[in-house]
């Protein structure tokens, strides 16, 4: 199965998305979604999976949860906003972690594209792909696309958009 991952859209969906996750068989956005139109327009071409970010308002909180908790290929996969990143989790997901940890933690908001195992929580996959919308800290839209086997991740590909700033 080949996923498509974005976040921090911010209310902007740059048009690069739709040819980049052509191939896809799902999207998954770590939220900070901005807008339904932006949502609708990301289920419209593919299937979604989805949560909802520190600044969606109450429709997009309301049709969202704030983790998406699943399994694919008997791996558990954890899509949440707000994480922090390996060795600097935030309390929340400090607590979930307690409870279980999944083989996948997809989340945003930093902006700050970040890849990575967690040694630390049974070697847990840590994707944050950086921010695909105009606004923010970071300087280049990205998104991140792979394939989902029963060997776990492979063909693990960060896509760039172009400048934050620009249409490119």
């Amino acid at each position: 199965m080949k996923i498509g991952v974005i976040s921090d859209t911010h209310g902007y969906l740059d048009d690069k998305v739709f040819y980049h996750f052509s191939e896809v068989d799902e999207i998954w956005h770590a939220g900070d979604i901005g807008n339904t139109s932006v949502l609708e327009r990301l289920e419209e071409f593919k299937p979604v999976r989805a949560v909802w970010g520190n600044i969606d308002g109450h429709e997009i909180r309301r049709i969202l949860p704030e983790n998406n908790w699943f399994n694919l290929n008997n791996k558990s996969i954890l899509i949440t906003h707000i994480a922090g990143y390996p060795h600097k989790y935030n309390s929340r997901i400090q607590e979930i972690f307690r409870e279980k940890i999944p083989d996948l933690l997809i989340c945003g908001h930093s902006h700050i594209l970040k890849i990575m195992k967690d040694p630390e929580r049974n070697n847990l996959f840590y994707i944050n792909p950086g921010a695909a919308g105009k606004h923010g800290l970071h300087q280049v839209k990205t998104l991140v696309r792979f394939d989902i086997t029963e060997n776990f991740i492979e063909n693990l590909e960060v896509i760039e958009l172009g400048k934050r700033g620009t249409l490119n």
